[in-house]
């Protein structure tokens, strides 16, 4: 749950570069829209770098065209007419939305009523979006309805509700998980296939369960830029499962001084990946804190590596002393290019690894209580 909050509507790229690339031409109209529509926007990622393409609609059509090395996730937004003040004559919504994938076709997108309403056409990839966008609707539908109770129990402060929210929006998303791992199993020559195996993998790899659906990819998948991307991911996974040898690492600590995993081997120590910035990091911390003090002195200590920008060492170090983290902290200060959470495979935060005296991995992602109850179970032994 924590994790959808904080990466709500990332798009994964799919482009290719090893792989020759192709046009798409992209042509849309509009029938009985009470509003004119100005302009299209259209977004995608290619090759790791967001793109955006716009394009004035004339007589109620619009065109794009590109080059593609395989189908890319996009997002297609308008903006309305504008009024004697230059503002929209109406407000651009989530109803204002369309997410379909580029691909090496002549693709037609007919919206009828509302720019949402919409039917594409010539399009394998997204005719195969179309039944994955069926299978999930009832999902969806759901997790709509339980994100709005979440911020309504928020707002009025009430956690014992919001708790139980979270706790079925995360029984949806494995359910969600599920129906992606089903669709790649039956499709593996789907143009969406590694597409869908990258949802089903989402930010936490389980190898053991993602392993065999890429392997079941076509080889050219699997060589795509895209693939050897989450072909990497897969290899990182392996490294930091449950059972496996904790990466050693080293950076600087608030003072500068290098601090090294190596050297908290004979304890317990949790390396807590978050930041300053992150609300769910935040909200967190009061568990970690409990933990620490009830369990620091049983050989229990912790390593925070933070994911903070650049330039933004003082709110690092505010954040430390607001929320008590009187622990060892370090960071690179570069955002997700932070090189620990590089080689941990960190796609969302908050994450954390519990690493034994040995130096192996023993848990992953204890949040809540479930720190103190894993460290009351070690060290009881």
């Amino acid at each position: 749950m924590r994790k959808n909050l904080l990466v709500l509507a990332m798009l994964v790229s799919l482009s290719a570069m090893a792989q020759k690339e192709t046009l798409f031409t992209l042509k849309g109209s509009f029938k009985n829209i009470s509003f004119s529509v100005q302009k299209v926007f259209l977004y995608y990622q290619k090759d790791g770098n967001n793109k955006v393409d716009s394009v004035d609609v004339k007589d109620g059509e619009y065109h794009f065209s590109g080059a593609v090395s395989e189908p890319i996730l996009a997002t297609l937004r308008v903006r309305y007419e504008l009024d004697a003040e230059g503002k929209p004559v109406k407000t651009v919504s989530g109803r204002d939305i369309i997410r379909l994938f580029l691909s090496a076709e002549k693709i037609k997108v007919s919206s009828v009523d509302s720019f949402s309403n919409v039917t594409i056409k010539g399009s394998k990839a997204n005719d195969e979006n179309k039944k994955l966008t069926a299978l999930l609707k009832p999902i969806n539908n759901k997790l709509t309805d339980l994100y709005a109770e979440y911020t309504k129990a928020s707002k009025a402060k009430d956690e014992v509700a919001a708790k139980s929210i979270e706790d079925k929006i995360d029984a949806l998303d494995l359910e969600q998980k599920q129906v992606y791992t089903d669709y790649a199993k039956k499709n593996g020559n789907s143009p969406i296939a590694l597409y869908v195996v990258n949802q089903a993998a989402g930010w936490d790899i389980d190898p053991e369960k993602i392993g065999p659906l890429f392997a079941a990819l076509p080889e050219s998948v699997r060589e795509s830029s895209s693939g050897k991307n989450l072909g990497d991911r897969l290899d990182i996974a392996k490294k930091t499962a449950i059972g496996k040898p904790a990466m050693d690492f080293t950076q600087n600590d608030t003072l500068g001084v290098p601090v090294s995993l190596a050297s908290f081997k004979g304890k317990y120590v949790l390396v807590d990946f978050w930041a300053s910035w992150c609300g769910p990091c935040r909200k967190e911390n009061p568990n970690v804190v409990k933990a620490f003090q009830e369990y620091k002195d049983k050989n229990f200590q912790i390593l925070s590596v933070s994911l903070d920008q650049p330039g933004a060492k003082s709110k690092w170090m505010d954040a430390i002393h607001k929320d008590n983290l009187t622990w060892t902290h370090v960071s690179d200060l570069k955002y997700w290019d932070n090189e620990v959470a590089k080689q941990y495979g960190i796609r969302a935060i908050p994450q954390n690894f519990l690493v034994d005296p040995q130096g192996n991995i023993v848990a992953k992602n204890l949040n809540g209580e479930l720190l103190s109850k894993k460290l009351a179970e070690l060290t009881n032994k």
